[in-house]
């Protein structure tokens, strides 16, 4: 009987159970959120042994413990490292000088630090109620959620992580508001018989918990890379011209998208060398006024006729200066028209791809109306002025026709005139109900 391996992307490894259900677990770095990669593991002189370590827990959990007792660890061992109740169980993620670095980066003091203990490498025993533990996740997750519920908290719980002893449950919950969980942490522990630990993490610390695809087609950077947050706001947006589209901007935990973070410095750089133009420029052929600017290229973009754009004109930066400074002394400059690069508004080709397919405006095209045009429409007064009309003149032509056909004796029927017209309502388009003289 072959049992293939089975991915735990929130603790990064691969698990399998062998014919005497014993645990097999086997480090998968790759598939994990916050993933580490020692960059200096091939450089010379980077092989010291250095006694501290960085393990990795559940999701985004990480934290450095010392190796105190001086056992030969490596990338991808699970351990058993010291918790403030009992013992938990991880993974080492990183080693050797690199830790140091991320250490540094998340502005830790390593003299102040007090690091915790790595005790051993985790026995099967230890792995066993490990696993126990985490296929309890889940449904205490929807349990306590249900257990909130009925308290009326105004709370989310977003996920559960247990200890790897099974002792004890961080419960990580998301609030706008401060929240009096004190009955709540009673109830969890009456239902679950363990310690209860509340840790309220953000929006964006949950979107990282769960992780997913960003509209980049890359994972989320919360779940992928990033370890802090940093503020963002509409300002980032308007420095780079974007449109302000909250649909757009957001990101899947709801708030502004971190990444518009990322090219702000180099906007604000270009943009210190482009001038303020608060007033049309002034030019022979007309008034000019600033449509859009393209930061990174140094141009920007004027029209004629900001309600009807057909010309559009580009100038450099430093020619816009120029013509702002001549403005102010009430310098009228030639025609700009003449001076910059004139573009006219065309319709765009039709697309044609290499494959062949068809235009993609072809559904733009308009449809042809089904409605002739001797009937009257709902949405056209004059049609009803129209009919009312030809109904005023309608009685003498019927009257007529009448006395024709009383005259003509062919099998008493009466004969269709052609060149009459049914009267007809004047919203429906249907003819009117027949009176009781109307012969049949």
């Amino acid at each position: 009987m072959i049992t293939h391996y089975i991915s735990d992307c929130e603790r990064g490894c691969k698990k399998r159970q062998n014919e005497q259900h014993e645990w097999e677990i086997e480090s998968c770095p790759g598939c994990c959120k916050l993933a580490d990669t020692d960059w200096l593991n091939d450089l010379p002189g980077t092989g010291a042994k250095l006694d501290i370590f960085e393990i990795r827990f559940k999701n985004t959990h990480k934290e450095f413990y010392q190796n105190v007792n001086g056992l030969s660890l490596a990338v991808g061992d699970i351990v058993a490292v010291e918790a403030p109740t009992g013992h938990d169980i991880g993974i080492i993620s990183l080693s050797g000088p690199t830790v140091f670095h991320q250490i540094a980066r998340q502005r830790i003091k390593i003299n102040d630090y007090e690091f915790k203990k790595i005790y051993r490498k985790a026995k099967p025993f230890d792995i066993e109620k490990w696993q126990e533990a985490i296929a309890r996740e889940h449904e205490t997750m929807i349990k306590s959620r249900q257990i909130a519920t009925q308290l009326n908290l105004d709370m989310k719980i977003g996920d559960v992580e247990f200890q790897g002893d099974g002792s004890k449950a961080i419960f990580y919950y998301i609030a706008d508001e401060r929240v009096d969980f004190r009955e709540l942490i009673k109830r969890l522990a009456e239902e679950f018989h363990i310690r209860i630990e509340m840790r309220q993490i953000g929006a964006r610390q949950e979107a990282g918990l769960i992780g997913g695809i960003g509209i980049c087609g890359r994972e989320l950077c919360c779940s992928q890379w990033m370890s802090g947050f940093a503020t963002v706001n509409t300002a980032a947006a308007r420095w780079q011209d974007l449109s302000l589209n909250p649909q757009k901007l957001t990101g899947q935990c709801s708030k502004l998208k971190c990444c518009l973070n990322y090219e702000v410095p180099v906007y604000v750089d270009a943009q210190k060398d482009f001038p303020k133009v608060n007033a049309p420029l002034e030019a022979a052929d007309g008034q000019w006024f600033l449509m859009k600017t393209d930061i990174l290229a140094g141009i920007m973009y004027f029209t004629d006729n900001l309600s009807r754009i057909e010309k559009v004109i580009d100038l450099p930066v430093g020619k816009v200066k120029e013509i702002i400074e001549l403005n102010k002394k009430g310098t009228v400059i030639p025609a700009l028209s003449k001076q910059g690069i004139t573009t006219k508004q065309e319709p765009l080709p039709d697309f044609k791809s290499a494959v062949g397919e068809d235009s993609i405006t072809r559904f733009d095209k308009k449809k042809k109306s089904r409605h002739k045009n001797n009937k009257p429409r709902h949405d056209n007064p004059q049609n009803t002025t129209n009919n009312t009309h030809r109904n005023n003149q309608q009685p003498a032509n019927n009257d007529t026709a009448r006395a024709g056909n009383a005259n003509n004796g062919n099998n008493n029927k009466p004969q269709h005139n052609k060149n009459h017209r049914r009267p007809h309502k004047p919203g429906g388009g249907k003819p009117s109900p027949r009176n009781e003289n109307t012969p049949a």
